[in-house]
């Protein structure tokens, strides 16, 4: 088989997965690259990942797993990062700028580097040479286990370069996705890194006996804190109750598969920060995203209540009973 295009993806996990899943739904050639040995050599001889989203059926003809980064890298277009920001740093380490070169990269992560408080984009393009308009960002409401049961979904890409933003939507739009892509690199990734920390206050609020009406309430005065910061941080006329931000806040906050509100919600119900992520198994973004916007608007000193909130409570171990009661007081 001929394919049209070869893309490296970076990553394990359940995102990178589903990713792989919609890609190879077209004529492209995925070289996927995971630091997991055993993960590897499972799915050379079974063709699916053994430990996310296992019913994902990889095709061996499509998908062909790597163990060195470098092998995965050579002859590719398009890179995909699908790797937790926390852990950006660490699966980059060694890498080599040169092994970028003329590459376009696309972010997947929904977070922020913790080290640095970076958009992941800026932190890659600062690190390794590349030009901001050959780097998007992946946004939209898309839970990786629909993608899985291939519920009908929608992904905005994002990126300066609308040729990097517009030609990568084409690549992900398939039977069951639907795509488009806009110019707001920044509003995108900033707003994706805050709605973390909406769906784990509303999990932590949840925790601690609020109800669906409160939740409302605070999706609601969320989608004002986040235009107001990201006004704020990155001015540009955008319209934030669309898809790639709403859409994305309103999925994360509400669905069955969101980590971050149900990390929030056992924080709500007594659980150490500790035992919560042992006990979740997957990274929740929000934790690390509270720290770094908290930092970041340092600078800013925007009104952020809902920042504050998770901020008190995961970072000044303030009960989540008494700063519930502060946060309610805030809303309109």
């Amino acid at each position: 088989m001929v394919f049209s295009k070869q893309i490296a993806v970076i990553g394990g996990g359940s995102w990178a997965t589903a990713l792989i899943k919609i890609l190879t739904e077209n004529n492209v050639k995925v070289k996927w690259w995971m630091r997991d040995t055993d993960a590897v050599a499972h799915i050379r001889k079974f063709h699916h990942n053994p430990h996310y989203l296992s019913s994902v059926e990889l095709h061996p003809s499509k998908v062909k797993p790597y163990t060195q980064l470098k092998e995965a890298l050579k002859g590719v277009e398009w890179v995909i990062l699908a790797v937790p920001s926390a852990f950006v740093e660490e699966a980059l380490k060694d890498a080599d700028p040169a092994w970028f070169a003329g590459k376009k990269i696309i972010s997947g992560v929904k977070g922020i580097i913790p080290s640095t408080s970076q958009l992941v984009t800026d932190w890659f393009s600062e690190n390794f040479d590349v030009l901001p308009e050959n780097i998007g960002a992946i946004a939209g409401p898309c839970h990786a286990e629909e993608i899985a049961l291939e519920k009908y979904s929608y992904i905005t890409i994002a990126s300066s370069g609308t040729e990097t933003a517009e030609s990568f939507a084409r690549l992900l739009t398939c039977r069951f996705v639907k795509t488009s892509f806009l110019t707001d690199i920044h509003g995108v990734e900033y707003a994706a890194v805050m709605k973390n920390i909406v769906a784990m206050s509303c999990g932590i609020a949840h925790g601690v006996g609020a109800g669906d009406n409160f939740q409302a309430v605070m999706v609601s005065n969320a989608i004002i804190e986040i235009e107001r910061f990201l006004d704020t941080v990155s001015p540009l006329k955008r319209n934030v109750n669309v898809s790639a931000y709403l859409g994305d806040l309103l999925v994360t906050c509400y669905s069955q598969f969101s980590r971050n509100r149900t990390f929030g919600n056992m924080i709500g119900r007594g659980y150490s920060v500790k035992a919560a992520q042992v006990e979740l198994k997957m990274i929740a973004e929000g934790y690390y995203a509270t720290k770094c916007i908290e930092q970041i608007n340092r600078v800013y000193r925007v009104d952020l209540p809902i920042v504050k909130f998770a901020h008190d409570v995961l970072y000044r171990n303030e009960k989540p009973l008494k700063a519930f009661e502060e946060l309610k007081g805030r809303f309109v």
